[in-house]
Formats: C-alpha cells, sequence, structure tokens
C-alpha cells in the first residue's frame, strides 16, 4: 500500500520532545558534579556516627551523588505511580 505524506506524524525537532527537554538539565547536572568529584582526590577522614574511615574525597562524593540519584528516582517514580492511580 502506498504512504502519503499525510500518513506520517509532523516531524518534531528533537530538542522540542518533553522527554528530551526533561533529560537535558539533568544531564548537565550531572556532568558538572561528576567532574566535580573526581576533580577532588585528596584524603578526607570521614565519620559516620562512630567508625572513622580514611578515603578517597572523590570516593565519597561519588557515594553521596549515587544516593541521591537513588533518592530522586525512587520519588519521581513513585510520583509516576501516584499519578496512574488517579486517570484511572
Amino acid at each position: 500500500m502506498a504512504e502519503t505524506s499525510t500518513d506520517h506524524k509532523a516531524h518534531t525537532p528533537f530538542f522540542s520532545r518533553p522527554g528530551v527537554r526533561r533529560l537535558l538539565p539533568f544531564v548537565l547536572i550531572s556532568a558538572i558534579a561528576l567532574v566535580f568529584i573526581f576533580q577532588n582526590r585528596s584524603d578526607v577522614e570521614i565519620r559516620l556516627l562512630v567508625p572513622q574511615v580514611t578515603m578517597p574525597l572523590w570516593g565519597a562524593l561519588l557515594i553521596a551523588w549515587g544516593l541521591g540519584m537513588l533518592a530522586c528516582a525512587f520519588t519521581l517514580r513513585r510520583r509516576t505511580n501516584r499519578h496512574s492511580r488517579r486517570t484511572r
């Protein structure tokens, strides 16, 4: 069957898509954070309640960044599930 030009959706530019527009700030902030993390390579003493650990600062910052990403993903996942229940 022959396709006509009316069969196709209008082409939207890549950066105008809603998913890309939401993802772009995340990518930029993550890139800046990772550059900051890996530039700090000195050893530091970290105390978490009782134990005291000596480790590179980039490792501690990377752990904190990863925990923040997990918290954000968990929060966004819960928010989308809550909205999907309301629409039913």
